[in-house]
């Protein structure tokens, strides 16, 4: 039994990879990466460092001695000092170059960056994937018609492909502001201690066209196109408010998606996977509760309001630095990494095995058809001479009648009424006709079809994303 606390996006939610890329190893290995490029890039620019400790430094990326490095971290109360006596005791014959002219922040933020462009990465392959489940599903069930709600009250038919498409556009913008993220993410550099480089002008000879030259070869080796041009200690905070706002809006997306499923579920119209040996719930055998869903908004809610955490680090930044950001930032960006993982795993999980009853579906919208038919049979009977005035009237007392019958728990029979008043003349072949669902869902297939076309395009653009393999824990 575990005598300590355990995060439970890890230990329930968030999957191996995601887990991965925020571990230790991958966080100091990119440290250790950093200091290689910052010592290779300083010998090309003329310092006096050889081959042979950049090579020293460079067969030592990977062997990490934790317990060295916690005993440091002890006594000196600074994580980045403890990782570079570390790496100095490693390396002995790189130790006196190793971090030359650099602040902690050179190996912190720019690992930052790296470490959120890969959770970034991930999270766009997930997205990827859950548009191409939703995508199916909407083509399977594109022609279907349902009735649709607006505040949950019964409104004009739709299909459920139809319904599905929405789904997929809030994840379609979610990727839109995801590859812009992507694209504008920049490297701090090497700044310095007040972002001035000072430190890298006194290394090179006054000369700042190398200190500019430094820091693009340490951005090309690290593969980024860029860097911040201006900074103080650290870079602008306000990037890890537009990452982390970026989650919060595939967050939003997949809550929508999770409510609407739920509503379904309670109509009978839509169910998430069930599986042969799930309890629904330990009390009532017999309860079928979308636990899935559940969990994607339960989990949705800590994405979104963690979102403000960088909003107010970001505001809360002292002139050129303080440290007020930093126990914040190593909980708040990991976690919601790992929740917009986990959420999305859901997501990809249930679009895969959601089961329709088009049974339940049709009974629902033939208890609601027969009032938003009244329209197209008044039409009908006044192109057969009827007076329209007359004819509305009847259909006002006669749906007056059918809702007072429901109401006392009875079947809709505004039809059997309209049918018997001799006054609409309607057969019920002609009632039948008028009565098709499909003459009342408008638009819904084209647009849906219409639709999924961009979106097999975009699929095709990121084919190479397909195919991720998700694993629900519990």
């Amino acid at each position: 039994m575990s005598s300590s606390y355990e995060n439970p996006l890890c230990k329930r939610y968030a999957s191996s990879e995601m887990q991965g890329i925020f571990s230790d190893d991958v966080k100091f290995t990119t440290w250790r990466k950093l200091w290689v490029a910052l010592a290779e890039s300083q010998r090309e620019l003329g310092l006096e460092i050889s081959e042979a400790q950049i090579a020293e430094m460079r067969e030592n990326i990977t062997e990490i001695d934790y317990e060295m490095a916690a005993e440091f971290e002890r006594e000196t109360r600074h994580d980045v000092m403890a990782h570079i006596k570390t790496f100095g005791e490693k390396c002995p014959l790189a130790k006196p170059i190793i971090h030359l002219g650099a602040t902690s922040c050179y190996v912190g933020d720019n690992t930052d960056v790296i470490v959120q462009r890969m959770a970034l990465l991930q999270v766009k392959k997930l997205l990827i994937n859950a548009i191409a489940k939703l995508s199916e599903f909407a083509e399977t069930y594109k022609n279907l018609p349902c009735l649709a709600y607006t505040h949950f009250q019964a409104a004009q038919p739709t299909t459920v492909g139809k319904r599905a498409v929405l789904w997929v556009q809030d994840l379609l913008l979610d990727l839109e502001q995801l590859d812009f993220t992507l694209g504008n993410l920049k490297l701090l550099g090497c700044k310095g201690t007040t972002g001035t480089q000072a430190s890298f002008l006194a290394l090179l000879d006054n000369n700042h066209e190398k200190v500019k030259l430094l820091e693009e070869k340490i951005a090309a080796k690290m593969n980024f196109s860029g860097t911040f041009q201006v900074s103080g200690q650290t870079y602008s905070r306000k990037m890890d408010f537009y990452v982390l706002s970026t989650l919060s809006g595939i967050a939003q997306s997949c809550c929508k998606f999770s409510n609407d499923l739920r509503l379904l579920a309670h109509l009978k119209e839509i169910d998430e996977p069930f599986e042969e040996c799930q309890v629904g719930s330990s009390a009532m055998a017999y309860k079928r509760n979308p636990m899935r869903s559940e969990r994607i908004a339960s989990l949705a809610r800590l994405v979104v309001t963690t979102a403000l955490n960088p909003a107010l680090t970001a505001g809360g930044q002292w002139l050129e630095r303080t440290l007020d950001d930093s126990a914040n930032r190593r909980i708040v960006i990991p976690e919601a990494f790992l929740a917009t993982d986990a959420i999305l795993s859901l997501v990809i999980n249930i679009a895969g095995g959601m089961r329709v009853f088009p049974a339940v579906i049709a009974k629902n919208l033939a208890r609601e058809l027969p009032f938003m038919a009244t329209e197209n049979i008044l039409m009908h009977c006044v192109k057969k001479g009827g007076d329209r005035q007359f004819l509305h009237e009847r259909i006002r007392v006669h749906s007056l009648a059918a809702v007072e019958k429901i109401r006392q728990g009875g079947e809709n029979d505004l039809l059997e009424f309209i049918l018997e008043d001799e006054v609409f003349d309607i057969s019920q072949h002609e009632l039948n006709c008028l009565m098709n669902a499909e003459n009342f869902t408008g638009r819904a297939k084209e647009q849906t079809e219409e639709f999924l076309c961009q979106v097999r395009n975009i699929l095709q653009e990121n084919s190479e994303l397909l195919g991720a393999e998700v694993h629900i824990k519990v």
